[in-house]
């Protein structure tokens, strides 16, 4: 049954891609998929609609695979013209973000045990006030204190770094 819609396929295949080798793939590629759907045992109204839809999509997925091989050959290019690396990755943003996570470590660690015990858990475990509580037994307004103090450290160690100028302020940030 499939072999009446052979040249027919091919043809429209080859037009497409304007290579016979690859439209040969191309057809046998979508002959293998219909004949996969028929072994599922899903009825199949037209033949010819399927092959052709299956056609279309190995196409599209040709398109997208060339299009994300596609790039230039960084040898070719000159050294001075080389794209940089994120800034993320630039060795001095590295280490200043190695310097100012240490900084905010060593405010939290610089709170007392229980303050900083219920900062952490609110903070960084996404904990509740109650559910705080509950575990360190204490009361709610407890820790809402412990987790005020903890911010109050944060905030005084931002205020730190961005003097010393390590720190950029966030878009968010209001004057401090």
């Amino acid at each position: 049954m499939l072999e009446r819609y052979h040249r027919e396929l091919l043809n429209f295949l080859v037009r497409q891609v304007n290579d016979r080798e690859t439209a040969a793939d191309l057809v046998q590629e979508s002959y293998v998929r219909v004949l996969s759907v028929q072994r599922s045992g899903q009825t199949i109204l037209d033949m010819r609609a399927l092959l052709y839809r299956i056609a279309r999509n190995l196409l599209v997925d040709q398109h997208r695979r060339a299009t994300l091989r596609h790039h230039d050959d960084l040898a070719a290019i000159p050294e001075d013209r080389h794209p940089p690396a994120p800034q993320h990755l630039q060795p001095e943003e590295a280490l200043a973000s190695q310097q100012v996570v240490r900084a905010y470590v060593a405010a939290i660690e610089g709170l007392p045990p229980r303050c900083r015990e219920a900062f952490v858990l609110h903070v960084f475990e996404e904990l509740g006030h109650a559910q705080v509580a509950r575990r360190m037994g204490i009361s709610i307004s407890m820790v809402e204190k412990h987790v005020v103090r903890g911010m109050l450290a944060c905030k005084l160690c931002e205020r730190r770094l961005r003097q010393e100028g390590r720190a950029e302020p966030r878009p968010s940030d209001g004057p401090t």
